[in-house]
């Protein structure tokens, strides 16, 4: 190799060495036996690699093989031991035949890139892990509302949708949510924090807190936002058992103002009585007075019973003679509403133990959400509500359906939530939890079916014989309504 080409070759700032066929160093610049020392007569993988035999894979035999140029990555290790990282590219050197006469190697240290990859490869790694073991959910959201990742947490609560969109997952929604954080951190950059109840993919409610913060790209805009949400269902819960009785003391405080009026009616038609000697209107006022002292007392009970845990007061009931009579009970209301009402069974009694005054309130509060659905609705001309019940070995088994407005899929997913109505101001967020406590309270359960725009209807089942229950905060027999 004349010069200035020697030159060249002797100075360039890479591993460079000249091969044979039989992949022996024939030519070698500067830097490269400064690093590997003497490569007379050497084969290559001989001062690379210090090992007897050729690598596995060879860029350089391949290059012989194919006349095409080669890369690959390996570690080779110099004259004072050190093991150097190096990227070789090789090509073939060809004679005045045309034919290829040797393969040029040239190999660039990347040690220190290597190792700066590796360092960055274990911080990737262990924040990875930092990622999949926080104890709350989080997921990576795009500009629309697209999950482009999530931690263990939440895949394992809400799956593994990527590419879904956020509502979608979290709420089974069409829309998204207003306020929706994740767009308000996209706009303005900001951490947003809000509280929102979510449904896992087996359909259990989860309270959560929250947060949203961005993550900024190479140029400085927001890419992607994170969400992290805490769950806080029991929190909740906690403050939901503080808060309930008062709650539930103020939605009857209407009855009781009721019931006292028309104490005060009976005790007015006593006192007359008296006055003018009239054993009739005494009878009467007396009867008026003692029914409404005793569903005072009832309601006041009902309230303690509700406030503290307690057993449900078991005794024998037909569901024949209870469909029956919360059937006559309620016509005159669904008359003055506008609504036909119905009841069915199938003719056998359907005796279960239960406490009747709990299991009433829990068909009165079930017949009232079905008429005020039907009471609500404006896309149709007739609307009816059925009461009726199956008898099996095992259980009892009541339905009340309508043809009301029905429910989409995120309020059939939180009707038994406390404090949660579909019916705004109208509505105190008590009766299907309520309904659907007492249910649990006695060992059975409310399933609800429900399309928007086209009805809802309710089963509950009962066992027919007492059942332990295991409860959790919220799992004691809750407030009966007043009969």
């Amino acid at each position: 190799m004349g010069s200035p080409y020697r030159q060249y070759f002797d100075n360039m700032p890479c591993y460079l060495s000249v091969q044979d066929r039989d992949l022996r160093i024939i030519e070698a610049n500067s830097r490269f036996r400064e690093a590997f020392g003497d490569i007379e007569g050497r084969y290559c993988y001989q001062v690379y690699k210090q090992r007897p035999e050729k690598c596995e894979v060879c860029p350089v035999e391949r290059t012989f093989h194919d006349g095409m140029s080669h890369r690959s990555e390996e570690i080779v290790t110099t004259l004072g031991g050190r093991e150097v990282s190096v990227i070789v590219y090789t090509t073939p050197i060809y004679g005045d035949d045309g034919k290829i006469v040797s393969v040029m190697e040239m190999s660039t240290d990347i040690t220190e890139l290597k190792q700066r990859h590796d360092q960055l490869r274990e911080s990737q790694k262990k924040y990875r892990l930092l990622f999949e073991d926080v104890p709350c959910y989080i997921s990576i959201q795009d500009r629309d509302l697209r999950i482009v990742d999530a931690n263990r947490m939440h895949r394992e609560a809400f799956g593994s949708y990527f590419g879904c969109k956020c509502y979608e997952v979290y709420k089974h929604r069409n829309e998204a949510c207003v306020p929706c954080i994740v767009m308000q951190t996209f706009n303005d950059g900001g951490i947003h924090v809000h509280e929102e109840v979510v449904c896992s993919q087996d359909n259990k409610s989860i309270n959560v807190l929250v947060t949203t913060a961005p993550i900024y790209g190479a140029d400085g805009e927001v890419e992607h936002v994170i969400e992290m949400s805490a769950d806080i269902t029991q929190i909740r819960q906690l403050q939901d058992k503080l808060t309930s009785v008062g709650l539930l003391i103020s939605s009857i405080s209407h009855g009781i103002k009721g019931l006292l009026n028309s104490l005060d009616g009976g005790i007015y038609l006593v006192n007359t009585g008296l006055k003018k000697d009239d054993k009739k209107r005494i009878n009467k006022g007396w009867e008026i007075a003692m029914r409404n002292v005793d569903r005072i007392r009832s309601m006041v009970l009902n309230i303690l019973y509700y406030a503290k845990d307690r057993e449900p007061n078991y005794e024998q009931i037909s569901a024949r003679d209870l469909v029956e009579e919360l059937y006559n009970e309620h016509r005159k209301r669904a008359e003055e509403l506008g609504v036909q009402i119905e009841h069915r069974s199938d003719g056998v009694k359907g005796e279960f133990q239960a406490d009747s005054h709990a299991v009433r309130s829990m068909l009165i509060n079930l017949l009232e959400n079905s008429m005020d659905a039907c009471r609500v609705d404006r896309g149709k001309d007739e609307h009816k509500v059925v009461l009726g019940f199956e008898d099996s070995p095992e259980s009892v088994r009541f339905r009340v359906s309508d043809n009301g407005i029905g429910m989409d899929r995120e309020t059939r997913e939180k009707a038994f939530s406390m404090f949660f109505s579909s019916k705004g101001a109208g509505g105190t967020g008590l009766g299907l939890f309520i309904a659907n406590k007492i249910a649990q309270g006695h060992g059975g359960n409310i399933s609800v079916e429900s399309e928007e725009g086209k009805g809802t209807c309710f089963t509950v089942t009962m066992p027919k014989v007492r059942m332990p229950v295991v409860t959790d905060l919220d799992s004691e027999s809750d407030l009966p309504e007043n009969e």
